[in-house]
């Protein structure tokens, strides 16, 4: 009952001030999808429906703490804010949320709209993972930037094989616009045999190779530095913002 009261309420119908003009939910699209969990970020109960993370993270070497002060929602966006400064022995802060325990899925259809932090080091994504303990796989990278590329976004699908070794396919799409200086749209089509990752409803990327039976939650979040973007600039200005506008899942 959860996912319907949010269906129905269709708070994105409140105009967002600020940014951008508000998109129209549709419960229903022309192939058959219809959704069944989204959040239009119009009021600050929106983070009741997230996980907002509090701590530092310890992949990838990345240099930020995850702090919740990182995580509001105000003029009509979820924004995840990353900070040059000093926390629990880290040297930069941003945010990170997830809907694990909250929300999970198996196949369907994810549309984020998005505007992009941007600068040496900053490494925005947004992610589906595995509810299963003590595994990090399989793993959908719906979205993934390295902001000194802000034309450029990663797709990427993890497993591991029935030898016990870790595969991956993956693909970046290269592009003319700058996805730090507007709103945009990451989609993603998870099928029972195939993956499609879109953007601005245009398909930059489609696997067969793999993808995942099993049910996975959303991950949201901002890195700073680490192995992969490498280290950010200390001249670069900050605070950075990555500002979403909506997350929708449709399922048939």
């Amino acid at each position: 009952m959860r996912w319907l009261w949010i269906v129905l309420g269709l708070h994105s119908i409140i105009p967002a001030m600020g940014y951008s003009t508000p998109v129209a939910v549709h419960t229903k699209t022309s192939d058959g999808y219809h959704l069944v969990w989204n959040d239009e970020f119009r009021q600050s109960g929106s983070l009741n429906n997230w996980n907002i993370q509090d701590w530092a993270s310890d992949k990838n070497n990345e240099w930020q703490y995850y702090s919740p002060e990182n995580v509001t929602v105000s003029d009509g966006f979820l924004k995840i804010t990353s900070k040059r400064e000093r926390l629990k022995g880290r040297t930069y802060t941003s945010g990170a949320v997830t809907t694990q325990h909250i929300f999970s899925f198996q196949y369907g259809k994810v549309e984020i709209r998005a505007k992009l932090p941007k600068g040496q080091g900053v490494f925005p994504a947004f992610w589906l993972v595995t509810e299963q303990k003590k595994k990090w796989l399989p793993e959908i990278d719906m979205m993934e930037n390295l902001g000194h590329e802000p034309n450029v976004v990663h797709q990427v699908v993890h497993w591991i094989d029935k030898n016990g070794r870790q595969q991956r396919d993956y693909s970046k799409y290269t592009s003319e616009t700058d996805y730090s200086e507007d709103f945009h749209r990451f989609g993603l089509i998870w099928e029972k045999d195939k993956i499609t990752w879109t953007v601005d409803d245009q398909k930059v990327f489609e696997t067969t190779k793999f993808s995942p039976s099993q049910p996975l939650f959303l991950y949201m979040n901002t890195a700073i530095g680490g192995n992969w973007p490498g280290d950010p600039n200390p001249k670069d200005a900050y605070p950075k913002e990555m500002l979403i506008d909506y997350v929708r899942i449709y399922q048939k």
